[in-house]
């Protein structure tokens, strides 16, 4: 598999956790990403629905 892994790479801040070069900084964005999906499903799913508004008749 091609990839960047026979690099000695010292990484600092938030780019040591999110990165192309290794395979851990591969699996946090993939799981970031799939936590953003899920949360923004959540609030959708989860948000009160809006009341339709009474009227006498």
């Amino acid at each position: 598999m091609a990839g960047h892994e026979s690099g000695n790479y010292h990484f600092t801040g938030i780019k040591k956790y999110f990165n192309s070069y290794t395979m851990l900084g591969r699996r946090n964005c993939v799981l970031a990403t799939y936590g953003a999906i899920a949360a923004i499903v959540l609030f959708f799913k989860l948000k009160p629905k809006k009341q339709k508004a009474l009227t006498e008749q």
